[in-house]
């Protein structure tokens, strides 16, 4: 399941057949209107919409279960630190006070606090998705090559290229080390002491340092023999030219990124949604 974790497998979706240029573009644009509006009801919208989204894209739940795992702690440990460091800050925005449970000292829930926080979580996972279609959708060197026809330089739409595809590869050299520290015997279960652990995880990652390194070399040196980056142009071997369904997609993107703005500055005259006036 690791190894799957950033990897492009094609399925014949919208979705995948949609240019990697267009589909970065739609989700620079969604992203940006979901991380714009703090109105709850915007937000859980955009989240259904990009459940939906994914549910297209045919991404079985176990190429992702490690990810959104790690999502899901990560927004626990940030409403946790947000309440801790900040816990009027909700109050600060909505300018209104409504204590909803006194916990110690000065330490008190308010519903400010509370809308403020279960928004702020709302607007990860709704983020969390639109990142995996396109690390899952697209295929590196057509977004590469569809980078490069707008101008980019090719030698940085290479680099793109070969970093999406080297996720995948470090998370299978990473497993198959950690197997075989395991097979000598390297304790890395929960049943070792988290001392234990964290001294045994070096034993992986020094080794996956030095092959991540020697694989570094041998591809810079197979592509200075093919003489990479003496020509200024360069063909590419996977690109695909705008079809409609490029256009509809970024049509819809940025209708929704509109209709985003729309109500932030008509019916919310702002970022935030406030329903305590």
């Amino acid at each position: 399941m690791k190894t799957k974790l950033f990897s492009y497998n094609y399925e014949n979706t919208v979705i995948h057949n949609l240019s990697g240029l267009i589909k970065f573009i739609c989700f620079l644009l969604l992203t940006f209107a979901t991380m714009y509006t703090y109105d709850i009801r915007v937000t859980l919208g955009m989240l259904v919409f990009s459940v939906i989204i994914l549910r297209i894209s045919r991404i079985k739940f176990s190429q992702i279960k490690v990810m959104l795992i790690y999502v899901l702690i990560f927004i626990l440990i940030n409403a946790i630190f947000t309440f801790f460091f900040a816990p009027e800050h909700g109050v600060t925005l909505y300018g209104t006070r409504h204590p909803l449970l006194k916990l110690w000292g000065k330490f008190s829930l308010t519903q400010e606090q509370l809308l403020y926080q279960v928004t702020l979580a709302f607007k990860y996972l709704s983020v969390v998705p639109l990142g995996i279609i396109f690390l899952l959708t697209t295929n590196p060197s057509e977004f590469a090559s569809s980078v490069s026809a707008v101008g980019v330089p090719y030698k940085a739409s290479f680099a793109i290229s070969l970093t999406l595809r080297y996720f995948p590869d470090i998370l299978r050299v990473y497993n198959d080390i950690s197997q075989a520290q395991q097979a000598r015997g390297l304790e890395m279960s929960i049943k070792a002491k988290m001392k234990e652990r964290v001294k045994n995880s070096l034993m992986i990652i020094i080794p996956l340092i030095f092959s991540t390194l020697e694989r570094i070399e041998v591809v810079t040196n197979a592509m200075d023999l093919r003489g990479f980056g003496k020509e200024k142009r360069r063909t590419w071997y996977c690109k695909q030219k705008p079809r409609p369904a490029d256009f509809y997609a970024l049509g819809v993107s940025l209708v929704v990124t509109l209709a985003v703005a729309a109500v932030a500055a008509f019916l919310n005259h702002g970022r935030y949604f406030n329903p305590f006036i």
